[in-house]
């Protein structure tokens, strides 16, 4: 008997569904920077499509060598839970790994007693605190920390934007359960203030939602469409 075409739609619908609802659990999500910490690499109103796959935990199973899983690497940019609130994401670069002993002396990246090159790093900050008493613990810790040996299960993450950055010098080590995937691609980028991606209730999301209407050709940086993410 010849199903009805409502029910092919139907069927249709459910299984794209269920599709994307299994890409965006497993394999790739959509993410968008509401802060400055990865500035100039990344720029608020970036929205980024995170692998959540490439770091899946197969490692024992046939899948492990069939696909391409990996742990997080050196340099990698990751979307991980905010450890301090898992509600919350953050997106920053893997700089260290279980193991590595990380020091910074005077804003400069050691691991393993080497100096770090760090050609997308940047410092906005002129002024450079030293390890001493008289200046804030805040300031101090930014531009000296250390020396720190990364523990096992965790990797250490840092935001490009060095000297404004809320990372792992303040709250320590990511687990490696909290991370989520390796940031790949920016696939829209629209400019944005700071505060302007922060929940205020529908009727700003609203508000919020016409004025990228309005505003979409004007405000979308177009030379950052579809740029990888190094």
């Amino acid at each position: 008997m010849r199903k009805s075409v409502a029910r092919e739609y139907y069927e249709a619908i459910l299984v794209a569904f269920i599709l994307a609802l299994f890409v965006r659990t497993f394999v790739f999500e959509n993410f968008k920077i509401p802060s400055g910490s990865m500035e100039d690499n990344l720029l608020i109103g970036d929205h980024l499509v995170v692998n959540k796959f490439v770091f899946a935990g197969n490692a024992d199973s046939i899948l492990h060598r069939v696909f391409p899983y990996r742990s997080p690497e050196r340099g990698d940019v990751v979307v991980f839970k905010y450890p301090e609130d898992t509600r919350r994401d953050f997106i920053k670069r893997c700089v260290a790994l279980a193991g590595d002993t990380v020091e910074i002396k005077r804003k400069q990246l050691y691991v393993n007693g080497d100096l770090q090159i760090e050609p997308l790093v940047v410092h906005k900050d002129p002024r450079v605190y030293d390890d001493l008493p008289a200046a804030p613990i805040s300031s101090r810790i930014r531009d000296n920390f250390g020396p720190f040996t990364v523990p096992p299960g965790t990797i250490f993450c840092l935001g490009d934007n060095r000297d404004n950055s809320l990372d792992s010098r303040f709250w320590g080590p990511v687990p490696l359960s909290y991370v989520k995937g390796r940031a790949v691609l920016i696939y829209w980028s629209y400019e944005a203030g700071r505060n302007d991606w922060q929940w205020r209730g529908f009727g700003h999301r609203l508000k919020q939602l016409a004025g990228v209407f309005f505003n979409f050709f004007t405000k979308t940086r177009w030379e950052r469409e579809f740029r990888l993410i190094r």
